[in-house]
């Protein structure tokens, strides 16, 4: 409300009740008095707040709210102005990035008060950027006269690394005066050291995931299944500790059949954790369970007061637990714990599914190897035995023949017949073959002689191939060997712990137990007793090798093995156990 008629004004006031009852109003009555009369008349209705300065009015608009300003109206130009002003400057030091004036000598004519918080590194970087910005605008400028709206609109965003701590972006934009020059550079700066620092995380996860599933270069072909599992575990290992910073964790991949959790690998956590047998169902199976169930991933701020968590790290406070996930397809769960309270973020959260990720990739890039291995061998040996069954069967015909038309010729016939007898161990091997991992190589070759290191000694079969239990039965007897058959690992751990035993060989892959479970059975009785491990073409879903071998595992066989690899792996574990 500013006086200019005051005898209509104050009727208009003193009737409408415009303010209302009460209100609080600022006067500006500068040096005049000629309205005295109204304001007077306002003290009935309101509580007046009287200032004689644009200056002390601004500071009283600055700390208090009103309800209306009465002044004269030369004062309302001024009034007007230096409260856009101070608005303005309000907001310009109330937003979250800083703002600064520079000229074309790369002075900073005005900074809000977040630019000024910011330390003289951070001011000599900007300047810079300004300055060279400012000559970029000017070097831009068309030589015609040009619309400073038209060309304001243009800018230039720099990236700004303080000293390799700290990162902030910046846009300038020009400041153009009326004759078309650029007179000032405007720069806006925010702080984007944590987007910065995700995005080189983002990135350096992103590389290690490309190295874990980088296995099928020149050097890894040549490896051994184990050895490409060792491998894998030792670089998921080192990552999830240098990169992801996590000292404590455990994965396990899911077996589909039954819906068990298996322990893969784990690093920082204790015996009895890794001993828990959890399976993918969201109640009753821990926080592992219900990830391994739902496919959502689970922070644990605090143990103590979580209902779902099982025994972990000992002294852990909290917990983080993301799924192992392929394809939309749940294989397992990565779990971290920590003995900080509340230890874990939403950004801690994203890191370890983007890894987890990367994980899975590549625990199934060594599955698809090994299907690939069984496919391949099997074709290649279907393969030879249709190109030669043919000439074989040549071969045999024409001995039998000679053997007819010379009768009487006992030394033809001996190499006539030994003929026949190779043809027939020829097809016999390519049957086994055609078999692969459901029959052993070279039974016949074995001649059975005394070994004083296999005489007596108790050894465990567990496979649930008949062929493979009747094929060792029978050869390790030659040997005099005291030889117990199971076709399951529920029969192979009874029997461990029911008898002393000197070596166990066991089948990786069996209908209701693995290998590991048959490894630890073994542990549990103290460690002693030496294991073999035999699988299909390095065919190890749950990954027990890897895990074994950290705890001692003697040796591991690939199906189809010759028979005399094994009996040189028992005489191996048998004679280092009796060096013990």
């Amino acid at each position: 409300m500013f006086a200019d008629d005051p005898s209509r004004k104050q009727q208009s006031f003193a009737s409408d009740h415009l303010i209302g009852e009460r209100s609080k109003v600022l006067v500006l009555t500068g040096q005049s008095r000629a309205h005295s009369a109204i304001v007077d008349s306002f003290r009935a209705h309101c509580d007046l707040v009287e200032t004689t300065s644009i200056d002390q009015a601004i500071e009283l608009l600055r700390h208090e709210q009103f309800d209306a300003i009465f002044s004269d109206t030369a004062d309302f130009l001024p009034l007007e102005r230096a409260l856009v002003s101070q608005q303005t400057n309000l907001i310009l030091n109330t937003i979250g990035e800083g703002v600064c004036i520079v000229d074309g000598e790369g002075r900073c004519n005005w900074m809000n008060r977040k630019m000024q918080a910011w330390p003289p590194r951070v001011h000599e970087n900007v300047r810079r950027a300004c300055q060279e910005a400012f000559d970029l605008f000017n070097k831009q400028i068309p030589s015609q006269p040009v619309d400073p709206a038209a060309f304001s609109a243009r800018s230039k965003r720099y990236s700004l690394n303080i000293e390799d701590q700290q990162f902030l972006e910046m846009i300038t934009s020009p400041v153009i005066n009326s004759s078309g020059q650029v007179v000032q550079v405007v720069a806006v700066i925010w702080d984007a050291t944590t987007t910065r620092r995700m995005q080189q995380k983002l990135d350096a996860i992103d590389k290690a995931g490309r190295e874990l599933a980088q296995l099928e270069s020149e050097a890894l072909a040549k490896m051994t299944v184990t050895d490409r599992l060792a491998l894998l575990e030792e670089k998921i290992i080192s990552y999830t500790r240098d990169l992801m910073h996590f000292d404590h964790f455990i994965i396990r991949v899911l077996d589909r059949r039954t819906g068990r959790l298996e322990l893969v690998m784990s690093s920082g956590l204790p015996a009895e954790a890794l001993d828990i047998e959890l399976y993918a169902t969201a109640e009753g199976n821990g926080i592992s369970g219900f990830v391994a169930a739902t496919g959502r991933s689970y922070i644990c701020s605090d143990i103590q007061r979580d209902a779902r968590y099982i025994t972990g790290l000992d002294s852990a406070r909290s917990s983080l637990t993301v799924p192992l996930q392929l394809h939309d397809k749940i294989i397992g769960i990565f779990n971290i714990e920590s003995r900080q309270r509340a230890a874990f973020s939403e950004d801690d959260r994203q890191f370890a599914e983007i890894f987890a990720r990367h994980v899975a990739s590549a625990l199934n890039i060594l599955d698809l190897m090994v299907g690939e291995r069984v496919s391949t061998s099997t074709k290649i040996t279907d393969d030879v035995a249709s190109a030669i069954a043919g000439p074989l069967n040549d071969i045999a015909s024409d001995a039998i023949a000679l053997m007819e038309e010379h009768i009487g010729d006992e030394v033809l016939h001996d190499r006539l017949r030994q003929i026949v007898e190779n043809v027939e161990q020829i097809r016999q091997g390519l049957d086994q073959c055609k078999q692969g991992p459901r029959t052993i190589l070279g039974t016949q070759e074995i001649k059975v002689e005394p070994d004083p290191i296999l005489n007596q000694a108790r050894v465990l079969v567990a496979d649930d191939e008949p062929n493979i239990r009747q094929t060792l039965h029978d050869i390790l007897r030659k040997y005099n060997v005291q030889v117990t058959v199971v076709s399951n690992g529920s029969q192979a751990i009874a029997a461990i712990d029911s008898q002393p035993l000197d070596l166990i060989i066991s089948d990786i892959m069996m209908p209701d137990k693995n290998g590991y479970d048959i490894f630890a059975a073994a542990q549990r009785k103290g460690g002693i007793t030496p294991v073999i491990f035999m699988t299909g073409f390095g065919y190890d879903p749950n990954h027990s090798i890897v895990r074994a071998s950290q705890k001692g595992l003697q040796d591991v066989l690939y199906k189809p093995f010759k028979m005399r690899e094994l009996l040189a792996c028992a005489r191996k574990a048998l004679k280092a156990r009796v060096t013990e």
